[in-house]
This record gives structure tokens, sequence and C-alpha cells, in this order.
């Protein structure tokens, strides 16, 4: 079974260096095009393995562990875990590639992190870096009460005595993924865990948590503005996925995005709600056939 190279590419910080891993699936050939995959707030790159494998026949599809998370280092300074530090690390990222577009594929926070790169101010003439986006589940209005709800869980540092004890823990605070199978579930949540000596602990840094428990409603209205701004001026063709049973991404929202900026097509997954983990065959299918060209 194909397996992706761990690779790393060093970024720069307020203070200094640090270093952002990702996994690397090799394409069908050498200028196979590039297909970026990134995750959650708390999750790792491998949360895409089975999307990855169903794309690499064509991508060569990279999927980076988000720096704090994973095999990724830790900031020195916490106030760096935010989307804008993050989509610098992504362009020393694409620099490495050296590649001019590539493909998106973002789940919740990297959603965000595609939608502000995607963004971002470019001379005349230099294409969008994202050729097509995939947002899932996420958008540019967020609900304050499922932050709430996912500040309830971060950055707690529990230990588990097995991989087993970790991954139903896990399930209790992830019901939003939606049905999965007893072996699916422990394949989403091996990576997500790192062993020591006889324990098993969450493979981030809990200090993630701290940015994130100082926003308040007034901050996230303006984010907010922020995000719509951001949103309205880009004109890649995008595919939002929301989960049905989203506490996060609003139907509101979600139709609003179908209206504004590039006018998304929508999606929208029945017994799911934040977010789909996209390794089923119909949420997979979703991605290949609106990335095919």
């Amino acid at each position: 079974m194909t397996q992706p190279q761990l690779r790393f590419v060093n970024c720069l910080d307020a203070t200094g260096l640090h270093r952002m891993a990702y996994w690397d699936w090799a394409g069908p050939r050498a200028d196979a095009p590039v297909l970026v995959c990134v995750h959650g707030l708390s999750r790792q790159g491998r949360d895409f393995d089975a999307l990855a494998r169903a794309m690499s026949g064509r991508y060569r599809v990279i999927c980076p562990d988000v720096v704090g998370r994973g095999h990724s280092d830790w900031l020195r300074q916490p106030a760096g875990y935010q989307v804008p530090a993050y989509v610098a690390d992504m362009v020393a990222l694409l620099a490495r590639l050296d590649v001019a577009q590539v493909d998106w594929v973002g789940t919740s926070m990297g959603g965000l992190i595609g939608l502000a790169l995607a963004a971002l101010p470019r001379p005349e003439g230099v294409p969008c870096p994202i050729r097509r986006l995939v947002l899932n589940d996420v958008g540019p209005a967020i609900r304050f009460e499922a932050l709430q709800r996912i500040g309830t869980y971060l950055g707690k540092a529990p230990r588990f005595g097995s991989l087993v004890e970790g991954a139903a823990y896990l399930r209790s605070i992830s019901t939003g993924f939606g049905s999965h199978t007893e072996a699916e579930w422990l394949a989403l949540s091996e990576p997500m865990f790192r062993q020591e000596a006889a324990e098993w602990r969450l493979h981030y840094d809990p200090a993630i948590a701290l940015p994130f428990a100082a926003v308040t409603p007034e901050l996230v209205a303006a984010g907010e503005a922020a995000l719509w701004a951001a949103y309205d001026q880009l004109r890649c063709p995008t595919l939002l996925i929301r989960g049905a049973e989203s506490d996060l991404l609003s139907t509101e929202t979600a139709h609003a995005m179908t209206q504004r900026g590039p006018q998304a097509r929508l999606v929208e997954l029945p017994g799911v709600g934040h977010a789909a983990t996209l390794i089923h065959d119909d949420q997979v299918a979703l991605v290949r056939e609106f990335l095919s060209p």
C-alpha cells in the first residue's frame, strides 16, 4: 500500500526558524499537479491518507502538519498560533515545492488558511496560488457557540493507557465527524497520538489553545468582516462541503457563500456535523469530481 514520505520545510516566525512537517505522496510523474490538503485546528496531515491515496493517481499530494501539530515544531511563542502565521508557512511550503499553483482541500482551519492564501494581494500577471479550492465545513462566518464547544477540550493534555482508550476519547469529542467503523476510527486516531513510556498523549502543543481562548464575540465579529472581504476577492472555482448538522457553519452563511465572491458550489452531507473526514467513497468522489480538469 502506498505510503507518504515525511519531509520538512524551514519557516520564519517572530523568534527565528521553526520546521513545518509535511507528508509527500508521490504523483504519477515528476511534473504532476500538486494538491495540498490542510487539516483542522487540533488535527494533523495524516487525516487525509484515504483522500491522498485516491488522488495520487493524478496528483502529487502534500499534507502538512500545521506548526504545533503532528511532527512539526512547537512555537516558542504561542501567540504565533494564528491563521496569518500559518499562511506565511504555506507560502514557504509552496516555494519549497516550486509550483506556481496548487489545488487546495482545507478542513475547518485548513480551509481558512486556503481562503486567506488565495486572497493575498499579488503583482499584476501573477496567478492566484490556488487553482481550485475545497472548503470543508468552514466559511467567513463562524458560530461563536461552536468555538466555545471546541474550547471545552482544546489544549487539554489527557494521557491514556492505550491507543484504543485514546481513540475512544477522540470519538467522544468528535461526534460531528459522522459515522465510522471501529477500523476507520482507529486509522484516523493513531496518528493523533505519540507514545511516551506506557502512556499515550495527543500529538499537538497544548498551547495552541491559548490564542483560541482569547477569542471574544467582538473579535469573532471583526474577523468575520475581514474574512468576508477576503472571500469576496476570490475568483478561483470553490466547492463548499457542509455537514448538514454542522454547529460551526450555518445554513445562512453557506448559502451566502454561493451568492458572493467565487459563488461556491454547495454540497451538504446528511448525518455529518463539523466536519466530514473525507475518507468515505462518496466524499472522496465529490472532491475528485470537482478537481477534475
